[in-house]
């Protein structure tokens, strides 16, 4: 039987739930899907999902298209909409093995969306694998409770949920037993785990557990997390748990005082600045990425600038930029816009100072020695998360020691050490 192809856009967690998704379409025997995740958080993230669904068409006509994802949760009438369509899924039947034994036998609606705010469980799914055997993703907690101005996930994903942390460890260790040496663990807003579950658990609570439960596992990620919500634990792991990766990726957002409290985000510019400080008072290496906006509502030259200077501030390494973009029903849609030629060139000076903020890292990385995670034949990451470009070739999932000879703004260049 051919197995599904897959489309995704979007976060890690959507990566994992499209591998799901392959093994959930696989057992239920339905033949040859083509499956689009899509994505919500910007317009531009809903466009290149319907130009794929598109394109899925023209490559192949007969083709059955299931389109699922938080864009699809969200609005799926304009997607039933699409003549390309076959079929419609939520985010809350996209993950139930039901779902694809009804699409299988034939006798599926076409749009299978139902109310993603009555969900109230997340489980998790024993997954094999994630391509090559170097890192793999788990998901310990969907959803989110926050309500963002500019955000409309929160309507795509429901209320926040968090998978039992025996589940998470079952999952880890599987991974680990079938050959990955790295798993991240993600959701929507993972620093609000175990707030559902009994036994006061946490994010870091759950950390040390994995880390302490499945000691074969070799380096363990975090995805994006909201520093104000870091607890004891996870600071402690930081501390002193070596196979905990140093490289935290942050949803900052923006850095002026008054635009994040329009954004009603949950902290303030120097509560970011002090976490950073304190994190790398505990692991020196630590390595900062961040979500930041540009343009957003009321934005002024003065407040772009806050934003502009914390990357400097925090000393942060990798920016994930976006140019405002408003999403109908969200209270940031209603605010006054800033223009979009404004917006645009406001995003292009930050990734500037993105870009110069990554090459002052890999300028300091030259001439060390790093172990680097191989992901495809000549390319992989240390434990900084930072691209290296190895100049022979190796095994995909193994562990190099290469030294560091050169970077060419991007991505370093390294030789493995005999």
């Amino acid at each position: 039987m051919a197995e599904p192809k897959i489309h995704t856009f979007g976060c890690r967690l959507n990566a994992y739930e499209s591998e799901a998704m392959r093994s959930l379409a696989t057992e239920a025997g339905l033949e040859a899907p083509v499956i689009v995740n899509t994505c919500a958080v910007t317009a531009e993230a809903v466009r290149q999902a319907r130009q794929a669904i598109r394109k899925a068409r023209r490559d192949d006509p007969t083709a059955r298209i299931i389109v699922t994802g938080c864009a699809a949760q969200i609005d799926p009438e304009s997607f039933a909409a699409m003549p390309e369509v076959d079929h419609g899924v939520g985010n809350g039947e996209e993950m139930q093995a039901a779902t694809y034994a009804a699409l299988a036998a034939g006798d599926a609606e076409r749009v299978i969306v139902n109310d993603i705010m009555s969900v109230r469980e997340t489980a998790g799914h024993l997954i094999s694998g994630f391509g090559a055997r170097a890192r793999a993703y788990v998901q310990i907690q969907n959803g989110c409770d926050h309500r963002c101005t500019f955000c409309i996930i929160p309507f795509g994903r429901g209320p926040s949920r968090s998978v039992p942390a025996g589940e998470v460890v079952t999952q880890i260790r599987h991974l680990t037993e079938t050959g990955y040496r790295e798993v991240v663990l993600t959701g929507v807003d993972i620093t609000a785990y175990g707030a559902d579950l009994p036994g006061a658990l946490t994010l870091g609570k759950l950390v040390r557990k994995i880390l302490k439960l499945v000691p074969e596992l070799e380096r363990l990620r975090l995805s994006s997390i909201d520093s104000v919500e870091a607890d004891p634990d996870l600071l402690d792991a930081i501390a002193e748990e070596e196979r905990l990766m140093p490289h935290l990726h942050l949803s900052l957002q923006a850095g002026d005082d008054l635009t994040l409290k329009r954004m009603k985000r949950r902290h303030l510019r120097g509560q970011s600045i002090a976490f950073c400080q304190s994190v790398r008072a505990l692991r020196p290496d630590m390595v900062f990425g961040a979500d930041l906006i540009a343009g957003f509502p009321t934005e002024t030259e003065e407040m772009f600038a806050q934003t502009l200077s914390i990357v400097d501030a925090c000393d942060l390494t990798y920016l994930h930029v976006f140019p405002f973009s408003a999403r109908p029903g969200t209270p940031a849609a209603r605010m006054p816009q800033v223009d979009r030629h404004t917006v645009k060139a406001r995003a292009g000076r930050l990734r500037a100072k993105g870009a110069a903020a990554l090459g002052r890292h890999l300028d300091r990385q030259v001439g060390r020695t790093q172990p680097v995670l191989i992901e495809t034949e000549a390319q992989g990451r240390t434990p900084h998360f930072t691209s290296v470009r190895l100049s022979e070739t190796h095994r995909p999932g193994t562990v190099v020691a290469a030294h560091m000879q050169a970077h060419d703004g991007a991505t370093l260049q390294g030789t493995a050490e005999p």
